[in-house]
């Protein structure tokens, strides 16, 4: 009968656990010294060899000829525990024995010595599956255990466990494990069973197994299987876990940039006909995302971004084409649209919907979204791109024929200076920020109806044409609303200078706020 390579190349040894140095070089060090502790929780993500090192620790406690702290693996007891024959060693799954009269029965027999060995050894996997019973019940066990008891609980969820349980075991967090660690274990086994692979395949397989052994050597498996008997290559694999090469993710983000709305939805097409899975493509474009982000805000990420030579230029190319909001956006959207699919019929849809979001921003009206579209016309007007203003047609004129205005880019560039990021959005949000304050009902007026403008310093100039209302808002109550309105949004202290605005009385300082909204919605035509 076939055994799963995961079972087949199951740690025997501490020394074949890979990627938990810290935590096997403590346990060899208690069992050597014999400070070996009543109580552990080992806890993490899944595939990370909790249980292995559980069963390790089991064999190496009750030993007969421990070597260095392991079990040698060969006297009665160690086979016997490998076996699963042992009567000192009781695994238990919380999950489907999660209620008080399971712990009620382990309280009743740890009173009893071990049949054989030093430790009778309770191995509790996933143990924030019992219930609170349960728990109250285990709690006086780990109070006053037995000197011959070791409990091992195992979980992903630390979270769910309660305090009082927390503080009676050692604790031990097994972290995910390296990329390089996984590929090293992978070419491992596959040099023992006589298959060949190419490097950037096993590469491959060990950065979609996100950490986890467990789930690298099931991969594995599962791609063997599919071309039985013939060498493992990269387009194999790709094939064999549905996956999609990273060229396609660059050639939809070359779409995304290009906004080519046909060219993207042509990808996803191609990807839905090829039978590739659509959850993992989106989380596979998420993954892609975020080394473009990496890549634009370090540089040269060496250590964190796994790619080749050819990958990372075309990385960096892109990168430099786009700034960290769009990036930071792209990702947002596409983060919610993984959540989405989880338990979607419509998967296709959602995507297209979803791509069509990425491209179009101005269907969206957050502040990132509205930024992202400032820098996309100051770009263009930056190149000479020219602009058309449409105007209401004159009362003699058709509706249907409207009047178009020319501005030249240099004249529009002139009417709006530089405004750095963070107040930018403040004046984009300026309304919500006003409806915010708790202010009686003339302030906020005041405030709303204020002119906005950027002094030399980078103040920002809030201008109030109305004497009364300027009185009202200079208030040392009403500057100090305002002031701590403006610095939870921008995330910094934000210099205002609060001044009377009448447009009669000399001042000719444009509103931000009016040439903003009219750069916003300005219709942009390339020749």
């Amino acid at each position: 009968m076939y055994t799963a390579l995961y079972r087949k190349f199951r740690p025997a040894l501490f020394s074949d656990v890979k990627g938990q140095d810290a935590i096997v070089t403590t346990l060899k060090n208690q069992i050597k010294a014999d400070r070996i502790g009543h109580a552990y929780l080992f806890c993490g993500t899944r595939g990370t060899g909790k249980t292995s090192v559980a069963k390790i620790f089991a064999r190496a406690v009750n030993c007969e000829n421990p070597k260095d702290g392991e079990p040698c693996g060969e006297c009665a007891v160690c086979r016997a525990i490998t076996e699963g024959n042992a009567l000192n060693v009781i695994e238990m799954d919380a999950a489907s024995n999660n209620g008080v009269e399971t712990i009620r029965q382990i309280r009743e027999e740890v009173g009893y010595s071990p049949a054989e060995g030093r430790f009778t050894v309770y191995i509790v996997d996933e143990v924030h599956m019992l219930s609170e019973s349960a728990f109250n019940a285990l709690l006086k066990t780990l109070e006053e255990p037995p000197s011959d008891v070791i409990f091992i609980l195992a979980t992903t969820e630390v979270r769910k466990i309660p305090d009082t349980i927390l503080s009676r075991c050692q604790r031990y967090d097994f972290r995910r494990i390296p990329v390089a660690t996984i590929a090293s274990r992978l070419k491992e086994l596959l040099d023992k069973e006589g298959i060949r692979a190419e490097e950037k395949a096993v590469n491959y397989i060990a950065r979609m197994a996100d950490g986890s052994m467990r789930d690298g050597i099931s991969l594995l498996d599962q791609a063997i299987a599919f071309y039985l008997g013939e060498e493992l290559t990269y387009d194999r694999v790709l094939s064999a876990l549905g996956a999609s090469d990273s060229e396609l993710f660059a050639g939809l983000y070359e779409a995304v940039l290009k906004e080519d709305v046909y060219g993207a939805l042509k990808l996803v097409d191609g990807v839905v006909l090829h039978g590739s899975d659509l959850s993992l493509f989106v989380n596979d474009f998420c993954l892609y995302l975020r080394n473009l982000l990496l890549v634009k805000s370090v540089g040269d990420p060496e250590g964190i971004v796994d790619l080749s030579s050819e990958a990372m230029a075309v990385l960096k190319t892109q990168a430099e084409a786009s700034s960290v909001n769009s990036l930071m956006r792209c990702i947002r959207i596409c983060s919610e649209l993984s959540s989405s699919l989880r338990y979607s019929a419509q998967k296709r849809i959602l995507t297209e919907v979803a791509l069509i979001r990425l491209i179009k921003s101005e269907t969206e009206t957050d502040t990132a979204s509205l930024l992202e579209r400032v820098e996309k016309l100051e770009k263009k007007l930056e190149e000479g791109v020219p602009v058309r203003v449409t105007e209401p047609a004159p009362a003699y004129a058709p509706r249907s024929a409207p009047v178009e205005k020319k501005i030249s880019p240099e004249k529009k560039k002139e009417l709006l200076p530089a405004i750095p990021d963070d107040i930018r959005a403040l004046i984009l949000d300026w309304g919500e920020l006003v409806d915010s304050l708790a202010a009686g009902y003339p302030v906020r007026n005041g405030f709303a109806g204020a002119r906005l403008s950027l002094s030399n310093q980078n103040k920002l100039r809030i201008l109030i044409d109305d004497e009364i209302r300027y009185g009202l808002c200079t208030t040392p109550e009403a500057l100090e609303l305002v002031e701590k309105a403006c610095e939870e949004r921008a995330g910094r202290r934000v210099e205002l200078e609060v001044v009377p605005g009448n447009r009669d009385g000399g001042r000719e300082e444009p509103d931000l706020r009016e040439l903003l909204s009219e750069m916003i919605n300005m219709e942009i035509e390339e020749e």
